[in-house]
């Protein structure tokens, strides 16, 4: 078996029982330490105002960046006007897509994006296939948290950018599996890691900060076969100074885990 026995951990939070399952089959042994929560926005003020103004035609585009920020917003919009008004307005203007998250979720709107951001999926992508667009009023959904880097370089275009925020990043619940995952790598009882997303990173950190083994938590990331999603979880990962061994030839957890069992074999 590719792991042969290997000590994987994981991050994933939402599917955090298909990841273990999938380094199984891989012959790994998963410890899986959810380290996300999706967590709404007390206040839906912004997200309201924004609506306002897309109701009265005051955008031209709007930027789907997540599947579960495009379903939030639907949801919260609902509570207080028509359920078809999204919908509506949406389809009057320019919609893009960071990936096939937010496409899925538009497709149960009955929805198609008017352009989808090839892989890797990243705020690089969405850029690429919004150069030379005519539109100047954007609306960019963002997920659990901002990205400046979009909107300056939306705004260096000339474009007006109205950023709608509909969740924040926060710990899980119960941080005990996190705790405990922190403890494994400063202990170096870990063989192979994987990281889903790039809050995991932070997170990771801050649980072992509070502990005081983040240094020796970091540096047991370093003696480990580190595997990233993506470009976006790469470069979370090296502003704490890992450099992982692997991304995938396509950003799907499948893969990723599949990959990293060839690369630990290796």
């Amino acid at each position: 078996m590719p792991f042969n026995g290997l000590r994987v951990l994981a991050f994933e939070s939402r599917r955090s029982t298909e990841i273990a399952e999938l380094i199984r089959r891989q012959g790994g042994q998963p410890f899986v330490a959810p380290s996300v929560r999706e967590v709404p926005l007390a206040e839906s003020n912004d997200t309201f105002e924004f609506a306002e103004r897309l109701f009265r035609g005051e955008f031209d585009m709007v930027i789907l960046m997540t599947g579960v920020g495009t379903r939030q917003l639907n949801r919260v919009l609902a509570s207080r006007y028509p359920e078809y008004a999204l919908r509506e307005a949406l389809a009057k203007i320019t919609v893009v897509a960071r990936g096939p998250k937010p496409v899925a979720a538009l497709r149960e709107m009955g929805l198609t994006p008017a352009m989808t951001a090839p892989e890797p999926n990243t705020w690089h992508e969405v850029l690429a296939i919004t150069e030379g667009r005519p539109e100047r009023r954007i609306a960019v959904q963002e997920y659990g948290r901002s990205n400046p880097e979009l909107a300056a370089a939306l705004r260096a275009r000339g474009a007006e950018v109205t950023p709608v925020r509909i969740y924040q990043y926060g710990l899980p619940e119960d941080t005990a599996p996190l705790r405990e995952a922190a403890r494994r790598l400063a202990q170096g009882e870990a063989d192979v890691v994987i990281f889903t997303t790039a809050v995991q990173i932070e997170h990771l950190a801050h649980v072992a900060r509070e502990t005081g083994i983040e240094e020796a938590v970091l540096a047991g990331l370093r003696r480990c076969r580190v595997c990233s999603i993506g470009p976006t979880t790469t470069e979370a990962l090296e502003q704490f100074g890992i450099h992982p061994d692997l991304e995938p030839s396509h950003p799907k957890m499948g893969l990723l885990v599949h990959e990293a069992a060839a690369l630990a074999r290796g």
